[in-house]
């Protein structure tokens, strides 16, 4: 059936909104309170999908309603997404797969479709979180209509290319999102290192906001016996964990070799793997023994976690590494490179251990003292403990707000208003 936009029903129980369909909500009606703020947020990913961005904007977007804001989510349907899940304030549009991962779900460009909705609904400002062709046609879009947008770097996708055989596409790929962000009143980076690589190649107005972790979500005390018996581990065969994506550019090949080299010190050892991804099969080569579990959420991952004893990330290409920050929460001594979170994060031999950057042979050796140190890695996960308990996200969104006051104070002039004209959109019958 057709509906023109402009006499759309109000959203009714469950039922989620395509951009293509553009439902009415209470975003459009509501006053918003004293000092509360209409935020339109985009992003290619959110759960139900299981990755540190997704994650880390559903805690950012929680914390936002808490705070009296009122937030309206634009994102793609995944294919797992079910008629419950989904909020009467999401705008889904549609996707596709994204190559390697066809579990995940890419959005496609929707300028026409967020011009209408901004239009019906205006937000006092729109961040846009991811940069793909969902993030390029809202930029657009609120050019358009004159309205103040900020935005995330959370991926680096110009340092991805070159595990993908693609190197040659670095610069042109770093161009297009130094295009993109300096379009942007302000961009939000979640390390000083970025910053300072991002100004470096001409990126502007960047603002260091840091990543959050649930300290009593990730907690030592869920521990679990029974993970632990199931992995086959004592006391004197200490799991070590890794927890990520299983994909070239988090660098898997140095993750084997450690944990080789630390078994090597401390037999028994075992290795356990959370996640998924396309180099599962060629670690699991590598490390025949290891226990993969696939991907886990929430309290199950938490205990995952918490039953672990080291943690050993080697992931060269990072813009933060939120599981860096969930390991130090569970009371894990981590190893990491001196990159990104981890140099943020880790003082090196007191609440954990750094490689230096690029350097495999002191990554082997770090890794070998973690194995062989029981005591010191003991007492440098109590002190990871610690260090965590000061990043909860009452304090990172209080940074986001401000970041979104600066946004505003910079907001473009006003254009006159365009005449809402009338568009047909298709709606598939019996919608889920």
């Amino acid at each position: 059936m057709r509906l023109p936009v402009t006499v759309l029903p109000h959203c009714v129980g469950s039922m989620p909104r395509m951009a293509e369909s553009l439902l009415h909500s209470p975003f459009d009606d509501m006053p918003a309170a004293r000092r509360a703020l209409r935020i339109a947020m985009v992003t290619e990913t959110y759960p139900p999908e299981v990755n540190g961005v997704a994650l880390t904007l559903q805690r950012v977007v929680e914390g936002l309603r808490a705070r009296h804001h009122e937030v309206q989510l634009v994102r793609p349907r995944q294919r797992s997404d079910e008629p419950g899940d989904v909020q009467c304030d999401e705008t889904l549009v549609r996707g596709v797969p994204i190559p390697r991962y066809p579990q995940m779900q890419m959005g496609l460009p929707s300028k026409r479709s967020l011009l209408a909705l901004w239009r019906r609904q205006r937000p006092d400002l729109v961040h846009i979180a991811t940069e793909g062709p969902l993030g390029f046609s809202a930029l657009q879009a609120a050019e358009a209509l004159a309205l103040p947008v900020c935005s995330d770097f959370r991926t680096n996708f110009h340092a991805y290319s070159r595990h993908y055989g693609i190197g040659w596409l670095q610069r042109p790929i770093m161009g297009l999102l130094r295009g993109f962000h300096n379009r942007c009143a302000i961009t939000m980076v979640p390390s000083d290192q970025l910053r300072q690589e991002l100004a470096q190649s001409g990126f502007e107005r960047l603002e260091l906001v840091t990543r959050g972790v649930d300290t009593a979500l990730f907690d030592p005390r869920r521990r679990s016996d029974e993970l632990r018996r199931r992995w086959g581990a004592t006391a004197d065969a200490p799991v070590v964990l890794f927890v990520g994506r299983l994909a070239p550019e988090k660098n898997l090949q140095a993750l084997a070799d450690a944990f080789l080299a630390m078994r090597a010190e401390r037999p028994g050892m075992r290795l356990v793997v959370v996640g998924d991804g396309p180099s599962r099969q060629e670690l699991a080569e590598r490390v025949p023994e290891a226990i993969f579990t696939g991907s886990r959420r929430g309290e199950d991952l938490a205990a995952h976690y918490a039953s672990a004893d080291l943690f050993v990330f080697p992931s060269m290409t990072e813009t933060f590494g939120n599981v860096t920050l969930e390991a130090m929460a569970s009371g894990l001594a981590v190893l990491a490179y001196d990159h990104a979170g981890a140099r943020q994060l880790i003082r090196s031999g007191d609440n954990g251990l750094l490689a230096r950057y690029g350097d495999a042979e002191d990554f082997l050796r770090q890794a070998v003292s973690l194995a062989s140190g029981r005591e010191e890695a003991r007492r440098m996960a109590t002190r990871a403990r610690v260090t965590a308990g000061e990043f909860g996200w009452e304090r990172i969104v209080m940074q986001i707000e401000s970041v979104f006051a600066a946004t505003l104070a910079t907001r473009p002039l006003a254009r006159a208003p365009e005449p809402v004209r009338e568009v047909e959109v298709e709606v598939a019958a019996g919608l889920p």
